[in-house]
């Protein structure tokens, strides 16, 4: 069955199925330490990319030790609050959470949400991940707070707006409800953008998208696709103004109990399960956006010109002024090596 038809009966039942899985887990976690099976929830469905990335991490990590991991998709364990809980709990050792999340966390994260702030080009945006002094030195001391071992950060895809009708300048968004997530830098981006943030669980988007409780929302084209939002949202527009980010990460406890050897097997493992992923995301935005045209009539693609991005893009400055407020001068510096960072490689 498709995932589309799925979402509005997993609202319903999600809680249920999370308390009777996470009861599960609880009997079995004082044996974590003899059975070695290593428990890691993500936010996706089947064949997403962060299903994608904990399958290849599942893969080597059983392929090179005795360990075995369990891997839980969306809804199995709840939604993207409840599975971080369960990492920081000790329920789980590995987590896969979009930083849209995490931000109620980690306010610094927030920063992937400043739009315009992060090339649309793939391979600068994946040397930039590679590269950048804010994510590999910066980032995992700010984890490290909240009881996270920060193991990798990495891209998606580029966001695209879905709407009701096709959009051009943001006055055309002026009255929209833009499905956000939890995230108050995301909802200053959309209210910069002319449109009226709505903040809701991933499980009641295309409910609310049906219904016309949400005119639009934002996602890689390979989650409208696999979570068939086009076929309530079918104006799909390429706005340029960011990509979708994703962290993956072990509660600290956890990984410092490891041996040494334990946890350079994970580190490789992640390493392994980055690589591959990056792979796998080459040409998989075309690849979607060529299923949905396949699958409905009714979807429009506005792809907006220089001149009309501009006009979005003088918008971006207000985020970033609200972004410092809420982050300090923590979050400004974090800013600032940002863009020194993207500097360093678009000047390569």
């Amino acid at each position: 069955m498709k995932a589309s038809k799925l979402v509005s009966t997993r609202s319903i039942t999600t809680k249920l199925l999370t308390t009777a899985s996470v009861g599960a887990l609880l009997l079995g976690l004082s044996a974590t330490a003899q059975a070695d099976n290593w428990r890691y929830a993500h936010e996706e469905y089947e064949g997403d990319v962060q299903d994608v990335f904990a399958y290849a991490f599942k893969e080597y990590i059983e392929e090179n030790s005795d360990h075995t991991v369990q891997v839980y998709r969306f809804g199995e364990l709840g939604e993207s609050d409840d599975i971080m809980e369960q990492t920081q709990a000790g329920i789980l050792q590995f987590v896969n959470q979009s930083p849209g999340f995490t931000g109620a966390l980690i306010p610094e994260a927030q920063i992937f949400f400043v739009p315009y702030l992060l090339p649309t080009d793939e391979e600068t945006v994946i040397e930039f991940f590679n590269s950048s002094t804010a994510i590999h030195e910066t980032f995992p001391e700010l984890y490290a707070e909240q009881g996270l071992e920060l193991l990798k950060m990495y891209p998606e895809g580029e966001m695209v707006v879905t709407l009701d009708e096709p959009f051009t300048s943001p006055d055309e968004l002026r009255g929209k409800n833009i499905r956000t997530m939890t995230n108050p830098l995301l909802a200053e981006t959309y209210r910069a953008f002319g449109a009226s943030p709505t903040p809701l669980p991933w499980g009641e988007v295309y409910g609310g998208l049906q219904t016309n409780i949400l005119q639009g929302q934002e996602n890689p084209i390979f989650w409208i696709e696999s979570g068939g939002l086009y076929e309530v949202s079918p104006n799909l527009v390429f706005t340029g103004h960011g990509w979708f980010t994703t962290a993956m990460m072990a509660n600290q406890d956890f990984f410092a109990g490891l041996s040494d050897d334990e946890q350079q097997l994970v580190r490789d493992a992640t390493e392994a399960a980055y690589e591959h992923t990056i792979e796998h995301i080459s040409g998989l935005a075309d690849e979607s956006l060529e299923k949905i045209q396949a699958a409905s009539d009714e979807v429009t693609v506005t792809r907006l010109n220089e001149e009309q991005i501009q006009a979005f893009r003088e918008r971006a400055p207000q985020v970033e002024e609200e972004f410092v407020e809420l982050t300090g001068e923590r979050g400004a510096a974090l800013l600032q090596q940002f863009k020194d960072d993207l500097d360093a490689v678009t000047s390569n």
